[in-house]
């Protein structure tokens, strides 16, 4: 049994995305409506979420664009005031992902009682966002040193919009991730949100990563969601759940509804 069963009480979870609109400090932050229309939003995606079934709500600021991998304290101070106000419509367990800041995801966990974080703990990185560093030994440290011990980290080892800088096999970045920094669940992505992950890397990544579960992170829909669960452990779910598969919009429950209707049917032959 790993954590996952404990937490969650299905086999194969399905976790969809609860993307926040952009924050304040933002390039995108929307002066009229202000934070309340952010909250308003995010309430929706929440309940659109859970009346098609999904198992668990990740809450990410995935659309502060371009992101930072050091945030600004309003960042981590909103999304806080937002969880926090939101807290009580959220029925299924749920984690937290500040992008791309491990610290900052760890203490946004602590602070509102989030059972998981989604980051980049490990590896140097050529990206999008410039030269990505990371510092697991600092980051587990902090993570005691704020009483985060039972927050769950899933690290994502092939982050979307980067390369990893080390010519290094993604069998061999899986096996000595989970040797040297003990992760609590490895997430496997495609280039973007929304692309789809690639299943050979896929099922490399599950094949060296022993008893640590493994995440399919980007890219699942309602007609290879059992040939990725066949693979993965556990799927996060977000650009397929929006209407009509469209990064940028709204939370459609029938599409939720469509893949969690497959996954259902996959779980009867578990």
């Amino acid at each position: 049994m790993t954590w996952l069963d404990e937490l969650f009480p299905v086999k194969k979870p399905v976790i969809g995305m609860c993307h926040l609109q952009a924050l304040p400090g933002d390039p995108g932050f929307d002066q009229v409506g202000g934070v309340d229309r952010v909250m308003e939003l995010a309430l929706r995606e929440i309940e659109a979420l859970q009346a098609g079934g999904v198992d668990g709500i990740l809450i990410s600021n995935e659309f502060s664009l371009p992101y930072l991998t050091k945030v600004e304290p309003i960042t981590i101070t909103t999304m806080a005031r937002i969880i926090g106000q939101l807290r009580e419509h959220i029925t299924v367990p749920f984690g937290v992902n500040v992008l791309w800041d491990a610290n900052a995801s760890i203490d946004l966990a602590v602070a509102t009682g989030a059972s998981f974080v989604r980051e980049i703990f490990t590896g140097v990185y050529a990206s999008d966002f410039g030269l990505w560093n990371t510092d697991v030994g600092a980051t587990a440290r902090h993570r005691v040193a704020v009483g985060g011990e039972n927050v769950r980290l899933l690290f994502n080892i092939v982050p979307e919009a980067a390369r990893y800088l080390a010519d290094r096999s993604i069998a061999s970045v899986a096996k000595s991730t989970v040797f040297n920094c003990r992760p609590d669940g490895l997430c496997v992505s495609g280039l973007i949100a929304g692309a789809a992950t690639d299943t050979s890397v896929l099922r490399t990544v599950k094949d060296n990563a022993g008893s640590t579960p493994v995440v399919v992170n980007t890219g699942v829909n309602a007609n290879n969601v059992a040939e990725q669960l066949s693979i993965a452990d556990a799927a996060i779910v977000g650009t397929y759940f929006k209407v009509d598969g469209v990064f940028e919009n709204a939370v459609d429950t029938a599409r939720v509804t469509k893949l969690m209707t497959e996954v259902h049917a996959l779980r009867q032959g578990l």
